[in-house]
C-alpha cells in the first residue's frame, strides 16, 4: 500500500506526533505555550469517559482524517486498454437552405443537436466532422475525444452558412480523400436533401469507392421561405420568394449504397435507430491502445473511522449543568 499524496502525510502526522506528546506527558511545559484557562475551555471534563482515553480518541480521529487525506492506495501499475470503434466521417450541411425556421429554432441548429446526439451513441468511435455547401471542408480531423468534437460543432453559427446551393459531387470527392485508407468506409449526413442530378453523380462517386451513406434528414416536406443572414426571405429568378422542402432523395442515395436514412425527430430516437443499423452493419476495428493507471483507492476506510471516533470522542464531552 502506498499513498498518492506522501508529503501531505508526512507534513501533517509529525506536528500531529508533537501535539501528542505536550498533552499526553509534557502539561506543564504545555502550560507555558497556552494560557490556562484556554487550556482549560479546550480541555474536556471527566463525565463518560476518561480525560486521556477522550483526549487519545480525538487525536486517533484526526489521524485517521490525515491518513484518508493523503489517499492510501494499492497500485497495480500500468495497463493497457485496447480502444475498438468504428472510422466516420460525418457532412454537416451548411448551405443557405438550412437557414430555414420549419423546425426549430432553424434546420442549422436542429442538425447540430442531432449530430451532439450521435456523438453520444458512438462514444468510443473515431469521427471526422466536415461541412459542405458549395464546396466541403474539414472542421474536425479524425478523433475520438467526443468532447472536443461537440465543442467544434456547437462552434459552428450562422456565419458559416454560405447561400450557394449545396454541391454534392464536391462531398462526394472530398468523403472519398478523407475515407481513403479507412475499412469499413462509412459517411454520414446531415441535411436537408439535394439536387436529382447532383445526387445521382454523388451516388455514383460513393458507390464506386465502396462509401457507405448514412442520412439523416432534417426539415419538412411543406417546407419553408429561405432567408437571409437578416432574417428576410429570399426571392427566387422569377421574384417569387423561395420555399426549400425537405428532399429524401438523399435517403434513397443511402439504401442504395447498403446504408440507411432516418428523419430527425425532437428526439434522440432516430438517432439512436442510426447508430444501431450503423453497428449491425459494420464491425468494431480496433482504434488503438491507451495507458491508463491502475489502482484502488482505500480512503473511504480511515476516514469512515475516523469520522466514527470524532462522533465517540464530541459524544463523551461534559454539559454544563446550571
Amino acid at each position: 500500500m502506498s499513498f498518492v499524496n506522501p508529503q501531505f502525510f508526512w507534513a501533517m502526522v509529525i506536528p500531529l506526533a508533537i501535539f501528542t506528546y505536550l498533552i499526553l506527558t509534557h502539561k506543564d511545559n504545555f502550560l507555558q505555550i497556552f494560557d490556562e484557562k484556554v487550556l482549560e475551555r479546550l480541555s474536556a471534563g471527566d463525565d463518560s469517559l476518561p480525560l486521556v482515553i477522550r483526549n487519545l480518541v480525538m487525536i486517533l480521529a484526526i489521524f485517521l482524517m490525515i491518513v484518508a487525506m493523503a489517499r492510501p492506495v494499492i497500485d497495480h501499475g500500468d495497463k493497457k486498454v485496447t480502444l475498438e470503434g468504428l472510422s466516420a466521417v460525418v457532412a454537416l450541411d451548411i448551405s443557405g437552405s438550412m437557414r430555414s425556421t420549419d423546425i426549430y429554432p432553424n434546420r442549422l441548429e436542429f442538425a447540430k443537436k442531432k449530430i451532439v446526439a450521435l456523438f453520444e451513441e458512438m462514444p468510443t468511435d473515431e469521427i471526422s466532422v466536415i461541412a459542405f455547401a458549395h464546396s466541403a471542408f474539414v472542421l474536425a480531423p479524425f478523433s475520438a475525444d467526443k468532447g472536443t468534437l461537440t465543442q467544434i460543432v456547437e462552434g459552428v453559427t450562422d456565419e458559416y452558412i454560405n447561400m450557394a446551393s449545396t454541391d454534392f459531387r464536391a462531398l462526394g470527392d472530398f468523403a472519398v480523400e478523407l475515407l481513403e485508407k479507412k475499412k469499413p468506409k462509412i459517411l454520414i449526413v446531415f441535411s436537408d436533401g439535394g439536387d436529382k442530378k447532383e445526387l445521382e453523380e454523388f451516388a455514383d462517386t460513393i458507390t464506386a469507392k465502396n462509401i457507405t451513406l448514412y442520412v439523416v434528414l432534417v426539415g419538412t416536406k411543406e417546407g419553408a421561405p429561405v432567408v437571409d443572414a437578416k432574417g428576410k426571405p429570399v426571392n427566387d429568378k422569377q421574384g417569387k420568394i423561395a420555399i426549400t422542402q425537405r428532399n429524401d432523395e438523399l435517403g434513397r442515395v443511402a439504401l442504395d449504397s447498403d446504408g440507411a436514412f432516418v428523419i430527425a425527430d425532437t428526439g434522440d430516437r432516430s438517432i439512436k435507430e442510426l447508430v444501431e443499423i450503423i453497428k449491425s452493419h459494420h464491425k468494431n476495428k480496433e482504434q488503438g491502445e491507451i495507458v491508463i493507471h491502475d489502482r484502488e483507492e482505500y480512503f473511504y476506510y480511515p476516514l469512515g473511522l475516523g469520522l466514527l471516533f470524532l462522533l465517540i470522542g464530541f459524544s463523551s464531552l461534559p454539559r454544563r449543568t446550571r
